[in-house]
């Protein structure tokens, strides 16, 4: 952990807007592939950055060693590279757009530490429970905790200290059924430590019975119908959809660049069913897996309503879109490591709970399917989309059926929420994986289950 410095006492070195930021990003990851370890690795990346705007051109300038002489250096560094840039470029642009806002937030467990070794321990334990089920021919196990520490001062008056832990479980199981490899992946975690989470393992063997009944399931299922279908997307789906297919596109450096959202601000782009924000720290009463209160431009961050009622209503801002599209910075400029520059990024993405029950909205389909699980995916900036799906139910007059094999799900969001007809009035929310957007993040990703119709890729 680095030892808190004294920002204020480098206010005075400021001489154009400034802002200066020092970042410990600590990482454990532990993978153990049927009874062998794979990787048992500790890595910490941290230093310091300052960042310096002139009339529209910036300067940038980093080290990993943190003490008040290389605070002064990457100042100066900084500031002579905007003045370069500035002498080029001559944009002549106004200053930022403020919004400064102070906060000391720390997520650190109350709960007693435990060790690495008891860690390697746990991960050993789950996973011979895993492998002694009937008919698996491999099991893995993938353990990753991040803890990322900032503190942030600008020349604005804004002055932050974060630390923000996350824990993820991956888990995968392979069976031979019927001369077939069939596999199966679930995921655990979020905002906490280790143990936060992973106190009492047998606690979580239901989840691993419960993977383990889904892939029985799947080996003796079926694969769905090419075409267009009524589909019910379950809630982890509709959060992936909701980052993946919207979230990018309406960035507002992906709009800059020719996102097809530059044309529908204010316009349908979905039934008027949905509902669609961007949280900050807090989401309808309840903490969010990503909580942020102050951005890494040291923008205070605000809720933005993307998707309300079915109209596009904003963009994610951070300080120089914000000025290009006239408005407020949103607070959505986020950094990775020490030696990242800010981008603009998601935060907690989140479709919101409609009216509907989830067993309503099964029985109102005659011939559909109902998806639960997703593997991997991708959009682009047209909100076009496609999403691997693992494993799902027929839904045959209103009921669940047999279960349904690997299959894809494609589309066009903007399109395919206009055929949203339900979504149910729970919620649930998670933070598996990173987003990748030129740097790795961590973000929340949240919605009830919905109703549309959407193209299946059969078999």
């Amino acid at each position: 952990m680095v030892k808190r410095m004294d920002l204020k006492s480098c206010l005075s070195q400021f001489k154009d807007y400034t802002e200066l930021r020092v970042q410990d990003n600590r990482t454990r990851n532990l993978m153990l592939a049927n009874g062998n370890m794979m990787d048992n690795s500790f890595n910490s990346k941290s230093g310091l950055s300052a960042r310096v705007y002139k009339r529209g051109a910036w300067g940038f300038a980093s080290d990993p060693v943190i003490n008040a002489s290389t605070v002064q250096t990457i100042i100066a560094k900084a500031t002579e590279n905007a003045n370069f840039l500035d002498s080029r470029k001559h944009l002549g642009l106004p200053e930022l757009p403020s919004r400064p806002g102070t906060s000391d937030i720390d997520y650190s467990s109350g709960k007693p530490a435990i060790g690495h070794k008891e860690q390697v321990e746990f991960v050993r334990e789950f996973e011979a429970y895993m492998s002694k089920k009937k008919d698996v021919v491999s099991s893995v196990v993938v353990l990753n905790t991040l803890e990322m520490e900032k503190q942030l001062i600008t020349s604005e008056g804004s002055h932050t200290f974060s630390m923000l832990p996350r824990m993820l479980m991956y888990f995968t199981l392979t069976i031979r059924k019927n001369n077939e490899t069939i596999e199966l992946l679930d995921t655990m975690g979020g905002l906490g430590q280790f143990q936060d989470f992973l106190g009492d393992i047998e606690k979580l063997y239901p989840r691993i019975d419960r993977l383990y009944e889904d892939l029985m399931l799947k080996a003796d299922g079926v694969y769905p119908d090419a075409g267009v279908h009524d589909v019910i997307l379950d809630a982890r789906l509709a959060g992936v959809l909701a980052h993946e297919a919207i979230g990018h596109t309406v960035e507002a450096d992906m709009v800059m660049g020719g996102s097809i959202a530059e044309h529908y601000l204010d316009r349908e782009v979905a039934s008027p069913l949905v509902n669609m924000v961007d949280f900050a720290h807090t989401a309808l009463g309840v903490r969010c897996p990503v909580p942020m209160y102050i951005d890494d431009e040291g923008v205070e961050a605000n809720d933005v309503v993307l998707i309300e009622n079915g109209i596009l209503k904003s963009f994610l801002h951070n300080k120089v879109s914000a000025m290009h599209f006239g408005v407020e910075p949103t607070g959505n400029a986020r950094a990775y490591n020490y030696d990242d520059e800010p981008l603009i990024r998601m935060r907690n993405t989140a479709f919101l709970p409609g009216k509907s029950k989830l067993e309503d909205m099964i029985a109102s389909i005659e011939h559909g399917y109902y998806f639960t699980r997703f593997s991997n995916g991708q959009a682009d900036s047209t909100s076009e989309f496609m999403f691997g799906i693992p494993f799902g139910y027929e839904i045959t007059n209103g009921k669940l059926g047999r279960a349904v094999r690997d299959t894809t799900i494609a589309g066009v969001a903007f399109d395919m929420l206009k055929t949203v007809t339900m979504i149910s009035d729970d919620m649930s929310w998670s933070s598996e994986g990173m987003c990748g957007k030129k740097q790795m993040i961590p973000v929340g990703m949240g919605g009830p289950a919905i109703k549309c119709r959407i193209n299946i890729g059969g078999r």
